[in-house]
């Protein structure tokens, strides 16, 4: 057995091409990842100019209960005859429901 000479250092193993390739996409997934929360947070942080406060739908508004009516501009006339659209819109379907199993060359509706 020889014995390295004391004035050279030992050589150095060469990294794996496999480690270094495994090294190298663990490394690009992890910044990807920091890459995607860090645009995450800020567009998140950005405030949406169309959005405004809901001042009543705060916690600390009081809640309508079961005898608190609508506003007066809200309630419906129960004395108001409907008109034949609204009369027409609120009919029952009739007729076959509509199938996914429809036949060939047939037409729904």
């Amino acid at each position: 057995m020889t014995k390295p000479h004391p004035h050279k250092p030992a050589p150095k193993p060469k990294p794996n091409a496999k480690t270094f390739g495994i090294n190298a996409l663990s490394i690009g997934a992890a910044a990807i990842g920091l890459g995607g929360a860090l645009l995450a947070v800020f567009l998140r942080s950005k405030a949406n100019p169309a959005e405004h406060a809901a001042p009543d739908l705060a916690l600390d508004t009081p809640r309508p209960g079961a005898t608190d009516r609508a506003p007066d501009a809200f309630r419906p006339d129960p004395t108001a005859v409907p008109t034949k659209a609204e009369r027409e819109s609120l009919r029952p379907a009739t007729g076959p429901a509509p199938s996914f199993a429809a036949d060939r060359g047939s037409t729904l509706g």
